[in-house]
């Protein structure tokens, strides 16, 4: 039986920082996605300049461009293809409401590496070294993402009876849940983004390109499995197949991917010059 009272409450803010006119407005969702997108700009160009850059400065601002464009569509197909396909079939229309919010991280990430596949192999620039820099910087669109997810009170936890539960005041059921939100900002953006960025930094990773690639497939994919445990299923999908959820089977391929690229990628010889 759980407690009719969070013993923390929750911190009402307004999804809406400034109100424009009808559906158009500065939302914090998208100020969040503003704020991931411009920081990994900036930390990419750090990444990748150095005695011998990977890539010119414009080629750098080109990719920022085309990689925010397949986050921004592959997150949209994703949510209308693995999460909720017969509403759209239903009103086509919807598609377009992205105001209404509705984006799939696991969606965002095949546009992105469809992105930075084709921009690569377009300009001749290596991949794997381009890739490594993007995963370290992925993090940060997470964590800021997370946090929208918080505020705009959507993706909230599981119910629940720890201290730090919370009711949402959009939860019709006025549950306490955990802040599972809170639980995936710290693991798939503050734990993720100290891992990649450690052993870039402080280890010969990036002397293997692909390596860290494998390593931000893997872990995202179990931290997103974890995270799932305490995250209500989306009222539409529900639990599937003996209990798990669409997160859940969406993320495991991912672990797979990983650790099989990393298993490929430290059997190569390393660079003979480090960048």
């Amino acid at each position: 039986m759980f407690t009719t009272l969070p013993l923390i409450a929750y911190p009402v803010i307004n999804p809406e920082l400034v109100h424009i006119w009808g559906p158009i407005g500065i939302k914090w969702y998208g100020l969040a996605y503003a704020a991931g997108f411009f920081f990994g700009w900036w930390y990419f160009i750090k990444l990748s300049a150095g005695k011998n850059p990977i890539m010119k400065r414009a080629e750098v601002d080109d990719l920022a461009f085309w990689a925010m464009l397949g986050v921004i569509l592959g997150g949209r197909l994703g949510s209308v293809l693995f999460y909720d396909l017969d509403r759209y079939i239903a009103h086509p229309l919807d598609v377009f409401a992205i105001w209404e919010g509705g984006m799939s991280f696991h969606g965002g990430l095949i546009g992105v590496c469809a992105a930075v596949i084709w921009f690569c192999w377009r300009h001749k620039i290596p991949l794997a070294q381009v890739a490594d820099r993007v995963a370290c910087v992925g993090p940060v669109g997470l964590f800021f993402g997370r946090l929208a997810n918080f505020i705009n009170q959507e993706l909230w936890g599981r119910p629940t009876d720890v201290p730090w539960a919370m009711i949402f005041p959009k939860d019709p059921l006025h549950l306490p849940r955990h802040p599972s939100q809170l639980y995936e900002a710290s693991l798939e953006g503050v734990t993720l983004f100290l891992i990649l960025n450690l052993l870039f930094h402080y280890t010969s990773a990036r002397e293997k390109p692909g390596v860290l690639t494998g390593v931000f497939f893997a872990c995202y994919g179990l931290f997103r499995m974890f995270g799932e445990f305490f995250r209500e299923p989306d009222a539409n999908i529900g639990f599937l197949y003996g209990g798990v959820t669409m997160g859940q089977i969406l993320s495991f391929p991912m672990v797979v991917i990983g650790l099989v690229v990393i298993f490929m990628t430290i059997r190569k010889p390393a660079l003979k010059a480090p960048q």
